[in-house]
């Protein structure tokens, strides 16, 4: 995998808290495997995903695995903190897993196919731990779903920003609309993806807090130094495109912003 976009500041694991926080019952009311199944969650992070998972599924155990020390490190405080005893933390890359063949019930990984420039190579890896008929999990964003109101020029300039940053990096922002061909290319079975929609006004005040201001407009603001100084964008009209985010979360605006799940058979 090639530089994280997003950077490991303390800032970033915030927001990646706050967006598994605001998003669980949307992105997971449906991450539930059998009792006793061996699940490999790939590329976990500093845990955000995990908190929510292992819990769910309990009577399963977790191996969860990343390339960063210092996220597993966090990972395994934020598992500590909240007495999750189902999960393995472990060093590991998910181009060279040191697992037998099909030694997992379940694969789950999010957020991480993005992030890498050939996806497809991920995929045919994590494959070879799978057992025979067991499934991969796969949740993925997608930037060009977003739209608001009031709509903003400077505001989608910026989010273009965070997408040209992404690529630059080998990754892509908008992979949640590929998750089927994918899946499919990898010669996964049983395919199916369903969209998941993040739909926010005032009536909801929890995602205006957590979705709206401290996930994606987070993220965005994240990456202004970097857009700046490639000249991507001037720093005056990024900074009114976080503004104009920002906008959208107070009274009278509005939303919207599409996550895939993909999930396929061995």
């Amino acid at each position: 995998m090639n530089k994280y976009v997003h950077g490991y500041s303390d800032y970033e694991a915030n927001r990646l808290h706050d967006q598994a926080d605001s998003l669980s019952d949307l992105l997971h009311y449906d991450s539930v495997w059998e009792k006793g199944s061996i699940i490999l969650e790939a590329g976990c992070g500093i845990g955000a995903q995990t908190k929510i998972v292992a819990p769910k599924n309990k009577y399963s155990k977790f191996i969860s695995i990343d390339i960063s020390l210092e996220s597993l490190d966090q990972a395994r405080k934020i598992a500590d903190s909240n007495s999750i005893d189902n999960v393995l933390f472990q060093e590991a890359d998910i181009f060279e897993l040191p697992f037998e063949d099909e030694y997992f019930d379940h694969i789950f990984l999010s957020y991480v196919l993005e992030h890498m420039p050939n996806p497809i190579k991920a995929l045919d890896k994590l494959k070879k731990v799978l057992k025979k008929n067991g499934t991969i999990t796969i949740i993925e964003g997608d930037h060009g779903s977003t739209y608001f109101h009031p709509d903003s020029d400077a505001a989608n300039k910026a989010i273009q920003c965070q997408v040209e940053l992404q690529k630059q990096n080998g990754g892509d922002a908008n992979i949640g609309r590929k998750l089927y061909p994918l899946l499919n290319r990898s010669g996964f079975k049983k395919i199916e993806v369903s969209p998941r929609q993040v739909y926010v006004d005032d009536s909801n005040p929890k995602w205006v807090e957590g979705f709206t201001k401290n996930t994606f407009t987070a993220m965005i603001k994240g990456v202004g130094e970097d857009a700046v100084s490639k000249n991507l964008i001037g720093k005056e009209e990024f900074e009114k495109g976080i503004n104009d985010l920002n906008r959208t979360a107070e009274g009278g605006g509005t939303f919207c912003y599409t996550f895939f799940k993909g999930i396929g058979t061995k």
